[in-house]
């Protein structure tokens, strides 16, 4: 009997990372929802998964944190591993440089890059040891572009793009595909407060975007259609970098 696949999604308890992880469910697979908070979100989320008739576990720990990292994932890997990693965990803390508290540096590339190293490199194992798996990070057009008053997202969102290519040249021989997704001005909480009439102009399709287009692109990437796909940016942005 084939093995049933385990998609594990950070940050998943609303927004971009809860859409992929209903989509991902409506694909067949079981989820791995983490959160760092919200277990109300979180468990709505789980109910609309297992509505579909895939389970989903509730694994509430910042991906920031080794300790925490390792006690909620560990006794799991032990048994099962996921078949798909999605890295969407993440926060902006905007202001300019030269305002820029040290923690709000600090804190921003923590979240997006230890988390990225720390859960990846422990669900990594046993992708190799199964020579099959797909990595999903979710970056931002912030950090192929630049945008003022995120110097520190920014940074954090450009070292996860050059993180997705070089995991993925070492471990595509093992057939472990890595990518990234780019979404631009997306329909959730960080865009909610933002001048649509000083957004919407930028961008060529005129509307931003909604998070399921982002969690349909990561969704390709982890089915069998992309098999042959690996270092790759894909962005989801209406035209407004390219």
């Amino acid at each position: 009997m084939q093995e049933q696949k385990i998609a594990l999604v950070t940050g998943a308890s609303k927004g971009i990372g809860a859409a992929i992880a209903l989509v991902l469910a409506r694909d067949g697979f079981d989820i791995w929802l983490n959160y760092r908070s919200d277990h109300d979100a979180a468990a709505a989320i789980a109910g609309q998964v297992e509505a579909m008739g895939r389970s989903c576990r509730l694994l509430p720990f910042d991906v920031a944190d080794p300790t925490a990292v390792q006690e909620s994932l560990a006794p799991l890997l032990e048994k099962e591993s996921p078949h798909v990693l999605v890295n969407n965990a993440g926060f902006a803390k905007d202001t300019l440089m030269v305002w820029m508290a040290n923690n709000e540096w600090k804190d921003v590339l923590s979240v997006h890059l230890d988390g990225f190293f720390l859960v990846t490199k422990t669900v990594l194992v046993g992708m190799l040891k199964k020579r099959a798996g797909r990595i999903v990070n979710i970056v931002s057009t912030s950090g192929q572009s630049g945008m003022p008053g995120q110097v520190n997202y920014s940074a954090a969102k450009a070292g996860l793009i050059g993180a997705t290519k070089s995991l993925a040249a070492e471990t595509a021989k093992r057939k472990v595909l890595v990518n990234a997704v780019s979404p631009g001005f997306i329909e959730t909480e960080m865009v909610a407060g933002l001048p649509m009439d000083k957004i919407l102009p930028m961008i060529p399709m005129g509307r931003i975007g909604a998070p399921a287009e982002v969690a349909e692109v990561v969704s390709f990437l982890c089915s069998d259609k992309a098999s042959y796909i690996t270092g790759q940016v894909i962005s989801v942005n209406g035209g407004a970098y390219m």
